[in-house]
């Protein structure tokens, strides 16, 4: 366990002994550093000490670009590991199978401490980061190419059939639909202000697909555009018109604080990890936050605070799945889709009414 006096006293110092025993974050500044780090110095009240770049990193700090606290002896072997990830791509990228075998014998590690150390710095193991990889170019390619079966063999897969085996986890639709954006799909949608902000809608024949905040009904069109390129999209139809309402009425009601709780169906695109955050979010109560540790912890990926945030900034249904109420360990807010004004204004709004099942205190003297 670190000894924060001590930690304190060698960050004054610009004690270089230190550099690589521990590590100092600035939460003002959203970086972390080596003791002997040549920038001002941050106020105390500001400063957080960890034993890893890997704990810094979780409460959502980011390496400092002055004093590179990586290159440190104890960042030598998370430096080893992202090397590996580029060594990982380039053989992805050719069709090739690296097994857990010839990653060690390349790093010059055992099997199982490889494993492990690479767990620990990206949250994934080997073979899963390769999976992740190959599905990234995978979408890339659905783009570009002129046919399904050219993306699937220029991301560096074997066969369509493996890509087909995970399309429902990984894309959430087809390699087909996925590259044709959208195409078949039919969205209505509409817009309203709320007590958020100016709020759009968008639902398919099975649930919500885009709920958003924006400044305009012609920018929150074009998210929507953006997001289903090829899909049918047209303004609320009559026929949907009840439906659109009651959910518009529960979702401002939501707002409000007359209605912390609430359960609107959904029809959105998502894979594995992205649906486990998900689900977690929706188990926050009303009024209260998590940090991205805390969530990843949650999940049982305590490793994976980064891949959380990613999770969270893809949110596509604002407030049904609440990433607003998921901020740093430092207790900064962090990033949010939508603009750091409305998650402020979100979470001011639910903490100002009462939970779920509690009565309002009176004021003294009431």
């Amino acid at each position: 366990m670190l000894n924060i006096e001590q930690c304190w006293n060698a960050v004054q110092a610009r004690d270089r002994r230190q550099d690589g025993r521990f590590f100092f974050g600035v939460v003002t500044t959203g970086v972390y550093c080596r003791p002997s780090c040549p920038a001002r110095r941050a106020l105390r009240r500001n400063v957080r000490f960890y034993e890893t770049p890997e704990a810094a990193e979780r409460d959502g700090l980011r390496p400092c670009l002055r004093c590179h606290p990586l290159e440190t002896a104890g960042g030598a072997e998370t430096r080893k590991m992202h090397e590996l990830c580029r060594y990982i791509e380039e053989h992805a990228s050719a069709g090739e199978r690296l097994d857990l075998a010839a990653l060690a014998a390349h790093t010059g590690l055992s099997r199982f401490h490889l494993q492990r150390r690479f767990k620990a710095v990206l949250g994934v193991t080997p073979r899963e980061y390769a999976e992740a990889y190959r599905l990234r170019r995978l979408k890339s390619e659905l783009r570009h190419s002129q046919d399904v079966t050219e993306a699937v063999y220029s991301a560096g897969f074997g066969s369509s059939s493996r890509v087909y085996e995970r399309a429902g986890t990984r894309l959430g639709m087809t390699p087909r639909q996925y590259r044709r954006g959208g195409e078949g799909m039919a969205i209505n949608y509409s817009c309203a202000e709320t007590p958020g902000g100016l709020m759009m809608l968008g639902a398919t024949d099975r649930g919500l697909c885009f709920l958003q905040f924006g400044e305009s009904e012609q920018a929150l069109a074009a998210a929507l555009h953006g997001e289903y390129p090829a899909a049918q999209i047209g303004p609320m139809s009559q026929a949907r018109l009840p439906e659109f309402r009651a959910w518009m009425g529960e979702l401002r009601r939501h707002l409000e604080g007359e209605r912390p709780e609430f359960d609107l169906p959904l029809d959105i695109r998502a894979t594995a990890f992205q649906i486990r955050v998900w689900n977690y979010l929706q188990g926050i109560p009303y009024g209260q936050v998590k940090s991205y540790a805390e969530v990843a912890a949650g999940i049982g990926r305590p490793t994976a605070a980064r891949a959380v945030a990613r999770a969270c900034a893809s949110n596509p249904v604002a407030l049904v799945i609440p990433c607003h109420r998921v901020i740093r360990g430092s207790g900064e807010l962090g990033g949010y889709r939508w603009g750091l004004e409305v998650k402020e204004a979100l979470l001011a709004r639910e903490r100002r009414q009462p939970r779920h099942g509690e009565q309002e205190q009176p004021a003294p003297g009431a």
